[in-house]
């Protein structure tokens, strides 16, 4: 056995939260199976699923595509003037809530944005309409092709500099450099770039659910939300239930298999490249690397821009918003501290296990809520509860969003509490520090940094979220999100604006917080 933070004690809090997990889910599916078998696929639910993969499908490629052109661009130049910070803007869509980032693309590209105004001030009769597969891409094109990039450039960057040395010796050209060199790097991060980028479009919820427009732009989890919402079929909302955790099993399981690949590593750190020098090269390099500055950075603008010119003594003024503002902040650190509560006892316990089947149960345990998301775990718990009323509701947005958000947490913590007691398990014992005492004295001073990350960026996740109140959300329970929701639904779009713009700036700076010093790795889960 490892030494581990009291071993026996770890196994126990490691089997009370994976008992705590596996609890909660299985009551929020109890309800789901009474309705099962009970329903056909129709026309409609075979249209339903085909927009799915469509979209999941089409985003994916444009994602990929377009994250592997940025990623050759942004490793052949190394010395460009603030390429720093244009890492980091890939990395803002990451923390930005769904809703908000759905904002600034209407802000763009909607009816009166930025687009249609440059239209029409060019004397044309064009007009894009965002609503619709066209709103859908943009907006997962935003939040995913920074992903795929930051992915993709992280397996480029691995690569021996011994490569590039051996490239120029050769006097390799641009497709011989491509095929030989940066291809087979690519390709060991297709496969996982590639199934996390169709997992996150399958499942999204906010953005088709705001962009979609209509029936015909559809995707599962906003079927399954229309479906209890509006129509109250609970029968077709559990064959859909269904179909989703079929789909996002099939993706999990890809991922599993492929998603995984081994990396070469560039032991020198030294990294010096001898292509890409011609004007040529560098003229495509700055039109991409420019192109990915105004496609991401223009929502960003926008939701600037909007939010500074809304009218906040009225906001201020209704009674509603501060309702929102208090329900978020009330909910979001229970979520947090009960994703890093979970976190902690999951990995805790898969550190000093020597059982293979237990460490891949508690492993598992971290990563369910993505096999089953925040919108099956809603559709449950809200048949259970028939609409919801009181505090119950309240208790479970705040339960799902700590689930959501359990899985980044636990890989934040796994990797940082395994080096830990690796390097003062045996110590601590020979010391006779076990059990709260070693917690206290000497895990808490070490793990106090992991923590803190994993606990801001799972408060982040959860005061941005939509899809765990959506079903709960009304008079009864308002958050900022569905508030936002509700004035963009109801053309109060200077509300909507403010709201957008303090609602990205309270989840951003939370964001930074948990990346300040945290010495987490480039592409860590999203």
């Amino acid at each position: 056995m490892r030494a581990g933070h009291g071993s026996r004690m770890a196994q126990a809090g490691g089997g009370l939260a994976l008992a705590f997990i596996a609890g909660f889910i299985a009551l929020a599916l109890a309800p789901l199976l009474r309705f099962g078998g009970e329903f056909s696929i129709d026309r409609q639910v075979l249209s339903t699923l085909r927009f799915t993969l469509y979209q999941a499908s089409l985003s994916t490629l444009i994602s990929l595509v377009f994250g592997a052109a940025l990623a050759l661009s942004l490793a052949r130049r190394p010395n460009l003037p603030g390429r720093i910070w244009i890492i980091r803007l890939m990395a803002a869509p990451m923390g930005l809530p769904a809703l908000a980032g759905a904002f600034g693309v209407l802000a763009v590209w909607g009816r009166q944005g930025w687009v249609n105004d440059i239209l029409g001030a060019s004397g044309t009769d064009l007009q894009f309409n965002v609503y619709g597969l066209s709103g859908i891409l943009i907006a997962h094109s935003f939040f995913n092709i920074p992903l795929a990039a930051r992915l993709f450039y992280a397996s480029l960057e691995r690569l021996p500099s011994q490569y590039w040395l051996m490239a120029a010796h050769l006097g390799l050209g641009r497709v011989s450099l491509l095929r030989f060199v940066e291809w087979p790097a690519l390709r060991r991060a297709l496969p996982g770039a590639g199934g996390l980028v169709f997992m996150l479009c399958a499942t999204s919820f906010t953005l088709v659910l705001t962009l979609g427009g209509g029936p015909a732009a559809t995707t599962l989890e906003v079927a399954i939300y229309q479906a209890l919402k509006f129509d109250f079929e609970p029968v077709r909302a559990v064959f859909l239930v269904g179909l989703q955790m079929l789909l996002a099993g099939a993706v999990l399981a890809f991922l599993k298999l492929f998603g995984a690949a081994e990396e070469e590593k560039n032991e020198s750190g030294l990294l010096r490249r001898f292509d890409g020098q011609s004007a040529l090269a560098r003229t495509w390099d700055f039109l991409v690397i420019a192109g990915l500055i105004a496609f991401c950075g223009a929502p960003f603008a926008a939701i600037a821009t909007s939010g500074l010119v809304a009218s906040y003594p009225h906001l201020v003024t209704d009674p509603l918003f501060w309702r929102a503002l208090a329900t978020s902040f009330m909910l979001g650190p229970i979520a947090a501290v009960t994703a890093v509560i979970l976190a902690y006892g999951l990995a805790i316990a898969h550190y000093g296990s020597a059982s293979r089947v237990w460490k891949g149960a508690l492993e598992a345990a971290g990563s369910l809520i993505l096999l089953t998301p925040p919108v099956v775990l809603a559709t449950g718990w809200f048949l259970w509860l028939k609409g919801g009323s009181g505090y119950g509701p309240y208790v479970l947005v705040a339960l799902i969003n700590a689930l959501m958000s359990l899985p980044f947490a636990f890989h934040v913590l796994q990797p940082a509490i395994r080096t830990h007691f690796e390097r003062t398990g045996r110590l601590s014992e020979s010391l006779g520090i076990k059990g709260f005492e070693r917690l206290r004295i000497v895990d808490f001073a070490i793990l106090k940094r992991p923590l803190t990350t994993a606990f801001f960026f799972a408060l982040s996740l959860s005061l941005g979220d939509l899809g765990a109140v959506a079903l709960f959300g009304g008079d009864n329970l308002v958050t900022l999100p569905w508030l936002i929701y509700a004035r963009l639904g109801s053309y109060r779009t200077s509300d909507a604006a403010a709201l957008t713009l303090l609602l990205t700036l309270i989840c951003m700076i939370f964001a930074v917080l948990g990346t300040r010093d945290s010495g987490t790795r480039e592409g860590s889960i999203r």
